[in-house]
């Protein structure tokens, strides 16, 4: 099936592995050039070879902590470089610590919000500048099921995935004019 996307320019966050190597597979597969990161370099290095030598498509791999307010800036940046430019980014990241109102502190629920909420918002406002020059510009938030559907003992998941699904649907009004698309993914338990 040809979904468009060939030679587009798309960077996947945290896809060394797991649901965010998948999606980047498949829009390797598609023919989209792909950036995929992960936290250690040569672990994301071997994944984007990988991925590059199972498509035949160009696939860049970048290490950095999304969660670190430097990193996101810095993705966008090595990608833009790397393709010419943005169409496509796909926010995503690990979830939080597991825990309650009382086991959770201060610092575990900043954590989960630099985590789950603000690396969304930084890879967002890092990219803008390239995806208002796509004239296909898309942004895919992974999140979670527990925006709709909270589970037992993941508080600050819960909570913080909610904030990233308003986000994103606040961004999809106002630059929806300017025809960015953003949509919310909201998985459950996958098998990749």
């Amino acid at each position: 099936m040809d979904l468009g996307l060939k030679n587009k320019r798309a960077l996947v966050a945290s896809s060394s592995r797991g649901l965010g190597y998948a999606t980047a597979l498949l829009l390797a597969k598609e023919g989209c050039r792909v950036a995929i990161n992960g936290r250690d370099e040569s672990t994301i290095k071997g994944a984007a070879e990988k991925a590059s030598k199972e498509t035949g498509t160009q696939v860049e791999g970048f290490a950095g902590d999304v969660s670190l307010p430097n990193v996101p800036e810095m993705l966008v940046q090595q990608t833009a470089a790397a393709f010419g430019g943005l169409d496509i980014l796909i926010t995503n990241a690990s979830g939080p610590i597991p825990g309650s109102i009382d086991s959770l502190d201060e610092a575990a629920w900043q954590k989960g919000i630099d985590l789950s909420l603000m690396s969304h918002v930084r890879l967002i406002k890092a990219a803008m500048p390239h995806l208002r020059k796509s004239d296909a510009a898309s942004v895919l938030a992974i999140t979670s099921y527990t925006v709709k559907q909270p589970i037992p003992n993941l508080l600050i998941s819960n909570s913080v995935r909610a904030a990233t699904a308003g986000l994103i649907k606040s961004l999809a009004l106002v630059l929806g004019r300017e025809n960015i698309r953003f949509k919310s993914i909201m998985p459950g338990w996958t098998m990749t």
